[in-house]
């Protein structure tokens, strides 16, 4: 103490020295030495290029001796395990008069009880797992999936084939039992497991489980393409207690496989897919204030084309003025080149967000069973961005001549019709009957909440 008091500057001057180092830095001569010049706009910021490589499919593809195909895809970062099983089955193989089996084969696989155990017990050691186990079938797919902890994974595993292997008492109807015999076993089996697990041991339980399963390798069925036509025009559906109409506008898409598959997203994003920077949010939304979500899609479908959408809600006045803007720039689109702007922003979204797609070894290896089930090209992912940067203002503008065919949009308006047929008598110009060519709106009877029958007149 004494020698603090004889000399109360000596504890200073580590703080003197630390006080010197700080206005150096805050000087005007530290900052530029050490801070880069901030933009004046953020038009202005440069950023590094971006370097990512795709994990290639054939690095997490195994076969089963039985000729199953598994990715597996190792991720020890948490103690979790996801299993899911895609299966070559869907809807459009229910039988004629008997629409629905299906779905509800799938539901039952999974509520329905085991050979070995009730519904009620399977339930109970699920539960007991804290194991996540699900089973449905949709239109052109079948899906089996397993979550849990690592530790519980042979457990689990033993639930998780017990629900789908190919005597269920659960299912009792012999169409039931006859539809998961035939397109529940291994032949129509792709695997896609993650996790907290070595490799070559998920191997050897996948075989273990799937061992003595009878495979039967007769072809699935393709699935068929639609035979409905369109028919252009203004569809409406009354409901008169809302305040605004939902619209949804569109036609026909493509299919995913098409040449003009990387134009038409880039067009897409352009149009109404790339959120505020596209033009129809722009319009709609930011410039005219008529809806707070406005946008587009353009469906490429894997086995039939999909649907292009245009899609936005709107008060009930300033619906028809909405719907027009729509039009308007779809029609822009084919008539006009986009711009060098609009275009690089497209490209370097789509090459930005890539990275994404391989976020996760979950992802990694259902994005993988999933193009193995669609039977997409090894090489997609590989090339899909230089494929990306290639894309013009001319393959845009051609695409867009080609693909969107406003004499066959659809334009299905859903609200109260009588308030939003009257419009804005500010701006008379906008009507729905205006935008029918044929000044015909097509009202859409909605079926009885209770029976689901339709009136015989709107």
């Amino acid at each position: 103490m004494r020698n603090r008091l004889r000399n109360p500057h000596t504890n200073l001057r580590p703080l003197s020295a630390l006080l010197a180092l700080v206005l150096l830095t805050l000087s005007p001569t530290g900052v530029l030495t050490q801070t880069p010049q901030i933009p004046a706009h953020p038009r202005e910021l440069k950023y590094t290029t971006l370097t990512y490589t795709p994990p290639k499919r054939d690095q997490y593809r195994h076969v089963l001796s039985n000729g199953v195909v598994a990715y597996l895809v190792e991720d020890h970062d948490l103690p979790l395990v996801n299993v899911s099983i895609l299966v070559r089955t869907g809807s459009y193989l229910d039988p004629a008069g008997k629409e629905g089996l299906a779905a509800l084969t799938g539901t039952q696989m999974r509520v329905g009880g085991t050979t070995s155990k009730t519904a009620e017990e399977f339930d109970e050691a699920a539960d007991f797992l804290a194991a996540n186990i699900i089973n449905l079938i949709g239109p052109t797919q079948g899906n089996a999936n397993l979550n849990l902890l690592a530790k519980d994974v042979d457990q689990g595993l033993a639930l998780y084939f017990d629900m789908t292997k190919a005597s269920i008492d659960g299912i009792t109807r012999e169409d039931m039992i006859a539809f998961h015999q035939r397109y529940y076993q291994p032949a129509g089996f792709i695997f896609a497991v993650s996790g907290d697990f070595k490799t070559k041991d998920m191997l050897a339980k996948l075989e273990t489980a799937t061992k003595g399963w009878l495979v039967n390798k007769q072809a699935v069925p393709a699935v068929p393409k639609p035979t409905n036509t369109l028919v252009a025009g203004v569809y409406a559906v009354h409901k008169g207690d809302v305040n605004q109409g939902r619209v949804s506008i569109g036609h026909t898409g493509a299919l995913r496989d098409s040449p003009d598959a990387y134009a038409l997203e880039i067009m897409n994003d352009i149009l109404g897919g790339g959120g505020f920077t596209s033009r129809i949010t722009s319009r709609v939304r930011s410039d005219e204030g008529l809806a707070y979500s406005a946008g587009s899609n353009f469906g490429l479908g894997v086995y039939y084309p999909g649907n292009f959408r245009a899609s936005f809600q709107s008060k009930n006045p300033t619906t028809s003025q909405a719907i027009d803007i729509v039009m308007e720039e779809i029609n822009r689109l084919r008539t006009t080149k986009v711009t060098n702007e609009e275009l690089e922003t497209a490209k370097n979204s789509a090459i930005e967000v890539f990275p994404r797609i391989f976020a996760t070894a979950a992802q990694v290896a259902s994005t993988f069973a999933q193009d193995e089930y669609t039977k997409r090209p090894a090489d997609y992912w590989t090339t899909y961005r230089d494929r990306i940067r290639a894309i013009t203002a001319d393959d845009v503008q051609r695409v867009a001549q080609k693909y969107l065919q406003p004499d066959k949009l659809v334009v299905l308006v859903v609200g109260n019709i009588d308030e939003i047929s009257k419009g804005n008598p500010d701006k008379p110009q906008y009507s729905l009957a205006k935008i029918a060519k044929d000044g015909q709106i097509r009202r859409i009877p909605l079926p009885d909440p209770l029976t689901l029958i339709y009136p015989s007149t709107p």
